[in-house]
């Protein structure tokens, strides 16, 4: 066999030798064609027919077919000469993409030796379906591409040939794209997708296409790829507020970080583009000062307060916000927040005094505009909304202007001496919940006006005045007053001469007139004016000025400046009284009396009347001490006996003297006691004086007309003092008599009644029997 194999490759070395280098041995070249979808077996044709060999010598020339390529798709099937498929046929596979696929053989007959060569040309089948190199597809294409911009595509592959290769591709329906086919040099048929309108990927981000490849085979086999083409965003949309203007309500009284609002932005461009910050922007709505109130997160867009707010400050915030995205160039936007703060009761009202007009005048009318107030509360509507009343009850009122303007004005009559001012409360109410109020105090001052003259405390005062006392001597003052002030209540004193006394008032007395103080201005006499009724006229300075006046009884309060005077019996001056006694007269005869008077009053007045002892003799007389009798002691029996007698006027004991009680008093209002002592004042010492005198001249009289002694006076002289009394009252008796001293001389008897020239009260005696005269200074005679 080794032998045989050796010989059989030689010979078929030689016969490819003999081949190529033997071209007549090759006839014409045999061709046959056959679809690539036979089955094994399939005839492809006759061989030996078209060989001219007889098919019986088929296997007796050893016919071979050799192939090039190490698989044999065919084989001759020596018994009837038929080139048959020996395995199925792929065009595709063997040809691939070649316009033509055939298939060479060589067909070797042995006996001769003979070469054909046989072609046989695989026919294609349209057993392939176009196919892209992937089902789907992926482009990405700007959204501001201009319409013409070109997508290029992979072409689809289809093994097939001829009609049975790609013949077109279609593009599914699209608005924005269109399907464009280029040929290459080579006859490949490029798909392209062609923009035909603008793109927005804000509307359309994605495109979906399908494309289909479709050959010319019948029937048409077609393959689709799935197009996705991705529209890349451009920066051409801002970002946008929703709402651009918006509004938020917030209570002025939020805790600091209170989320206002957050703002609904949107950027339809995405990634970077779409990306998109915050911040405040500064305008004349939107100051500064906000950054203060309000925070502003720059990648959320949220809004927090940052500080507290006050609607009395602002009720309102204007929010300007600039946003913008992170593209390239970058895009912005503009949001308007208005933050409109609703208002709490937080705030007290507030009184505020536009106008006062103070001091008032007390005469001021009811309605006089004392002060224009004003109340304001900042908070709003009803939180606003302020009552004003006066908190206590005055004189004054409130009149409502006009809305939270107010007349402070006077309600009743003022009166400055009651109340000099008046401290006012004034309380302003919201009408917020709650309820919030607030106070002020308001003084008003009262102006005096000259509406009240001048008082004395008593409309008539009372005085007692030494007299002889010096001029200037400071004897009453009086004080007046006046419920007015300043100029209104500065008085003045002046004395109103009345005309009463002769001599004009002010001759004896002048008066301070700023103090009321009274002074003598000349030197007093009690014996010439015994009172003096003094009217003192007091005056405001006010305009017009106001007086009133008040009496002043000035008593003059006598001094014993006076000596007595004898008034019985009647004596020449330098001679003696003779009283003669008819014989016998028994012990309490009553031989005359002593009548004295004093122009002085009261214990000055008061007269009492003892015997002087001259010589050692004993006399047979005696004087009654009060009364001035002078009554014998003894029996007298011897006539032509004659007696000198000197009566003394004595002080009277203090039998006499009043009480204290009895005395007129320093105020001289006080009325003595009708049943007490009398006289009990100096009136009644004045009316005792002029009885005195009427009562010696009626002893005068008697002892005129009864010169033997028989008279009233003489003879009875309880008679002549029961007279006396009976004739005045019983209050009176001759024992009031003022005590003088007298000389009596008494006929018939040693005795003789005379003035004597001792001294009384310390006072020297002077002649002149009782005469008085005035000078500068009293003088006793």
């Amino acid at each position: 066999m080794d032998g045989g194999g050796q010989s059989l490759q030689w010979q078929l070395l030689v016969l490819f030798a003999s081949v190529f280098s033997l071209p007549a041995l090759i006839p014409a070249q045999i061709r046959y064609s056959v679809p690539e979808d036979r089955d094994p077996g399939s005839s492809v044709g006759n061989i030996a027919k078209d060989l001219g060999v007889d098919v019986r010598s088929l296997s007796a020339r050893r016919l071979q077919l050799v192939s090039e390529g190490m698989r044999h798709y065919f084989q001759v099937n020596l018994a009837d000469g038929m080139l048959l498929v020996n395995e199925r046929l792929d065009r595709e596979a063997l040809c691939r993409s070649s316009p033509t696929c055939s298939f060479p053989l060589q067909l070797v007959l042995e006996n001769p030796l003979q070469l054909n060569r046989v072609e046989v040309e695989i026919l294609d089948v349209n057993d392939n379906a176009p196919k892209f190199p992937k089902d789907a597809v992926s482009l990405e294409i700007t959204e501001v591409a201009n319409p013409g911009t070109r997508l290029r595509l992979e072409a689809a592959e289809d093994p097939d040939t001829g009609s049975n290769s790609i013949a077109t591709y279609e593009l599914s329906p699209s608005e924005h794209f269109a399907l464009s086919i280029n040929v290459r040099g080579d006859g490949v048929k490029m798909p392209e997708i062609v923009l035909e309108k603008l793109l927005d990927r804000e509307k359309a981000a994605v495109h979906h296409l399908i494309l289909t490849a479709l050959d010319s085979g019948n029937p048409v086999q077609s393959g689709t790829a799935r197009v996705t083409i991705h529209v890349l965003d451009a920066n051409d949309n801002p970002p946008v507020c929703e709402p651009p203007v918006s509004k938020v309500y917030l209570q002025e009284n939020v805790q600091v970080g209170t989320v206002v609002t957050k703002l609904n932005v949107t950027d339809l461009d995405e990634g970077p583009n779409g990306e998109v910050e915050y911040f405040f922007t500064s305008s004349k709505s939107a100051p500064l000062k906000l950054l203060d109130l309000f925070s502003l997160d720059p990648q959320t867009g949220e809004i927090r307060t940052k500080a507290l707010l006050d609607y009395e400050e602002a009720s309102a915030y204007e929010l300007a916000i600039y946003i913008k995205d992170k593209g390239s160039p970058a895009m912005e936007g503009h949001c308007n927040i208005r933050v409109e703060l609703i208002d709490v009761n937080d705030n007290s009202p507030e009184i505020m005094l536009t106008s006062l007009s103070s001091p008032v005048q007390e005469d001021a009318p009811p309605g006089t505009v004392i002060a224009l107030i004003q109340a304001k509360d900042n908070d709003s509507e009803e939180n606003g909304q302020v009552h004003l009343e006066i908190t206590r009850h005055v004189p004054f009122k409130l009149v409502s202007s006009f809305k939270e303007h107010y007349s402070l004005v006077t309600n009743g009559p003022l009166d400055r001496e009651k109340a000099a001012g008046y401290n006012i409360t004034i309380k302003a109410t919201d009408s917020g919940v709650p309820q919030k109020s607030t106070q002020k105090n308001i003084f008003i001052q009262v102006s005096d006006v000259n509406d009240n003259a001048p008082t004395f405390s008593i409309p008539s005062y009372t005085a007692h005045v030494e007299e002889n006392i010096s001029p200037g001597t400071l004897v009453f003052s009086l004080s007046a007053s006046d419920p007015d002030v300043g100029v209104n209540s500065k008085l003045s004193y002046s004395i109103v001469d009345n005309g009463n006394h002769g001599l004009p008032i002010s001759t004896y007395f002048h008066i301070n007139q700023e103090n009321g103080s009274i002074y003598t201005s000349r030197v007093l006499d009690y014996e010439q004016e015994k009172v003096f009724q003094v009217a003192v006229e007091v005056k405001d300075s006010g305009f017009p000025p106001l007086s009133s006046t008040a009496t002043l009884h000035m008593f003059i309060v006598d001094q014993n400046d006076n000596a007595p005077v004898i008034v019985h019996p009647q004596i020449l001056k330098g001679s003696a009284f003779h009283q003669p006694v008819l014989l016998p007269v028994e012990p309490g005869h009553l031989v005359t009396k002593v009548v004295a008077v004093d122009a002085d009053s009261g214990h000055n007045a008061w007269l009492s009347y003892s015997l002087l002892q001259e010589t050692n003799e004993a006399i047979p007389f005696k004087v009654e001490r009060h009364s001035g009798e002078i009554r014998v002691t003894r029996a007298l029996r011897e006539p032509g006996v004659s007696h000198r007698l000197v009566v003394e006027q004595a002080q009277p004991n203090t039998d006499w003297r009043f009480s204290q009680a009895q005395r007129p008093g320093t105020s001289g209002s006080q009325n003595g006691d009708e049943n007490g002592t009398w006289p009990n004042n100096q009136f009644d010492t004045e009316m005792l004086q002029a009885m005195i005198l009427a009562s010696a001249n009626e002893a005068a009289a008697a002892a005129a007309a009864n010169p033997d002694g028989n008279s009233t006076l003489g003879g009875g002289a309880v008679a002549g003092t029961m007279g006396l009394s009976a004739r005045y009252g019983p209050q009176f008796t001759l024992q009031h008599v003022p005590d003088y001293r007298q000389n009596v001389y008494i006929p018939g008897s040693t005795a003789t009644l005379s003035n004597s020239s001792g001294k009384r009260d310390g006072k020297p005696a002077a002649a002149g029997g009782g005469n008085k005269k005035k000078s500068g200074k009293k003088e006793k005679k």
